[in-house]
């Protein structure tokens, strides 16, 4: 059975709602949980236990919401997300609704396609096709306005009190007064959204093993249309912000009008 099948998704949900269920009690605002009580979950319920455990937490974080059974459990304006606790420990905790998703109102900047026509052929998935997109056409340049360069793509590696979390590309930079950059890119494509405790790993791993530069989390999105969004985002107290939001769409230079290159002169000053 596919990943993201029906099938999954109930067993996802169902081991979720009965490990949440084991801790839970009113008032709490969070509680963590060991990778183990997924096997006495799905061994309770008697339903086939996952064989990649890791997509649960994933595809509750980024594809599924969480069962109603949990999410009505929640005060207004706060949610249930799923942190990284440690190695092989998760964290069920409150956090603000944030929502992390491509405003309808805001100008499409288009951009000369240079993405080789050989790449874009035999890209295998929605994820890479964004993130070579997003390299050959320097996104990451041209949104944040200083000079980067790829350092490594899904990048694995263990941040202190979260534990194993997987980077898609990280990018490290400098600008016009020496001040240099790590940027690490988070890519969602398909049905898949951003969340906010991606940006807070992200944000833990640039801290912890790049001290001495500063750290610009993006994420990047694809739109209808081939458009793509190009978020920067912090950590406050109260959940994850977004710094900026540009869109893209990547077109033949043909397509750029003179009346586009006005606009976009007016909409910078």
């Amino acid at each position: 059975m596919p990943k993201g099948s029906a099938e999954n998704k109930n067993r996802y949900s169902a081991i979720l709602e009965r490990i949440f269920q084991s801790h839970f009690t009113r008032g709490r605002r969070s509680f963590e949980f060991e990778r183990e009580e997924f096997v006495a979950a799905a061994k309770a319920l008697k339903i086939v236990l996952p064989k990649n455990l890791g997509d649960v937490i994933y595809s509750a974080r980024y594809r599924t919401p969480l069962p109603e059974s949990i999410t009505k459990t929640a005060p207004t304006g706060k949610e249930w997300v799923i942190e990284g606790a440690g190695p092989s420990r998760y964290r069920f905790a409150l956090e603000s609704v944030n929502r992390i998703e491509p405003r309808s109102d805001l100008l499409t900047i288009k951009i000369p396609d240079s993405t080789p026509e050989i790449i874009a052929k035999y890209a295998l998935s929605d994820e890479q096709s964004l993130l070579a997109k997003v390299r050959y056409n320097r996104l990451v340049d041209v949104f944040l306005g200083i000079t980067t360069f790829s350092l490594q793509n899904h990048l694995r590696t263990t941040v202190k009190g979260i534990g194993q979390i997987e980077i898609d590309e990280i990018y490290v930079g400098v600008d016009r007064k020496g001040r240099q950059f790590v940027v690490p890119v988070q890519a969602k494509g398909g049905k898949d959204k951003h969340g906010s405790v991606q940006t807070r790993q992200d944000l833990a791993l640039c801290a912890q093993k790049f001290p001495h530069l500063l750290c610009r989390a993006v994420s990047a999105q694809f739109m209808t249309d081939d458009r793509i969004a190009m978020f920067e985002l912090t950590a406050a107290d109260d959940g994850v912000k977004i710094v900026d939001e540009k869109h893209y769409q990547l077109v033949p230079s043909s397509a750029i009008s003179n009346d586009d290159l006005r606009t976009y002169s007016i909409s910078s000053t």
